[in-house]
């Protein structure tokens, strides 16, 4: 039975979590976290981590305390933080020293680090220096804040969701005389959304011929990030030169590769530091994800149409997984399923 301190915990770590989903996107390499500082009942201070080579979210959030309470008010209070705190120095000075040097009595941690050379580390420092620590809080969510890092620390490999429109039948086109798209317009800006947490955003060269895609953050959804790197996967050359990707203002942010696979796109792409990728193409190359264990999460937009067009969401080469942990949401007309991919038994 959970008890009132535990239930306390768990919504400060919910407010601390969602600090640092304001970093989704624009921390990359590092992780997005957040952090909030309370005695108890209000918060004192709050913080994220906003860029690499920044400070980090704890030390955003002593700053923001201090200069709204004074130093001392911190002294003796509790720290709320989604990631465990670094030990190590970087670009930035480890942040358990601040936590110290704060006078922080307790520290709350989301989840452990998932950097095996650094795991528990911090961890092992506080409570070295006598500081009270309470871990795995609202682990899950802290968990899912960081799997683009984590799956990149760990494999070297980005995190790829694939997203996808499609009718009630499967179908991932309409009838020509019906125009190209399939979600709503709520689903489309709902798709801003999602790729304002990426990186990177991978189509096939088929994708690029027949949409002329521009694959760009729009309005408020490019403010304050570097455009999405733009991914062309393609086995042929003769991809059209005057099409949006190559034309637009961003066309320095698009780049092709010839005749790689898949697998071997993700790993030339984690090698640059590239964490997540979204794919955002057509059956083929997700079926060939599928089949190959390439593909970590899936987002479906299922609008309420039967009788699409002639192209289906899997072209029936066998490919199957399952989706596990699944969000079902309405999202204007259309229903947005997202979950884990995980192989089929």
């Amino acid at each position: 039975m959970p008890t009132e301190q535990d239930q306390t915990d768990e919504e400060f770590m919910r407010l601390a979590i969602a600090e640092g989903r304001k970093g989704l996107g624009v921390t990359l390499p590092n992780p997005p976290v957040g952090a909030v500082i309370t005695d108890g009942r209000e918060i004192l201070g709050k913080g994220w981590h906003q860029k690499a080579g920044e400070a980090h979210a704890e030390v955003n959030a002593i700053r923001d305390a201090v200069e709204r309470h004074g130093a001392e008010a911190i002294r003796g209070k509790t720290l709320y933080v989604s990631l465990e705190p670094c030990s190590t120095e970087g670009r930035t000075p480890p942040c358990v020293k601040a936590v110290f040097d704060a006078g922080l009595a307790r520290v709350v941690i989301g989840c452990r680090d998932p950097n095996p050379a650094h795991a528990g580390a911090g961890i092992t420092e506080l409570n070295l220096a006598g500081v009270e620590v309470k871990s795995s809080v609202c682990e899950d969510e802290a968990k899912r804040l960081v799997r683009f890092f984590a799956k990149h620390i760990t494999t070297g490999r980005p995190y790829v969701i694939a997203k996808t429109a499609m009718t009630l039948d499967g179908r991932t086109t309409l009838p020509a005389e019906h125009g190209q798209w399939i979600s709503s317009p709520q689903s489309r800006e709902d798709v801003q959304r999602l790729r304002r947490q990426i990186d990177a955003i991978l189509v096939g060269g088929e994708t690029l011929r027949v949409d002329n895609p521009k694959l760009t953050l729009r309005g408020e959804y490019a403010d304050g990030r570097e455009q999405p790197l733009r991914v062309v996967l393609t086995a042929e050359k003769n991809l059209p030169e005057d099409h949006h990707l190559f034309t637009d203002e961003f066309s320095d942010r698009t780049e092709v590769f010839y005749g790689a696979s898949l697998s071997k796109t993700l790993d030339k792409l984690g090698g640059r530091g590239i964490t997540s990728v979204l794919l955002e193409s057509g059956g083929r190359l997700f079926s060939h994800g599928i089949a190959n264990g390439l593909i970590d999460e899936a987002v479906f937009y299922i609008a309420p149409i039967i009788g699409g067009g002639e192209k289906r969401v899997m072209p029936g080469d066998g490919a199957m997984a399952n989706l596990e942990d699944m969000f079902i949401t309405r999202v204007g007309p259309d229903l947005r399923v997202s979950g884990l991919i995980t192989k089929f038994d």
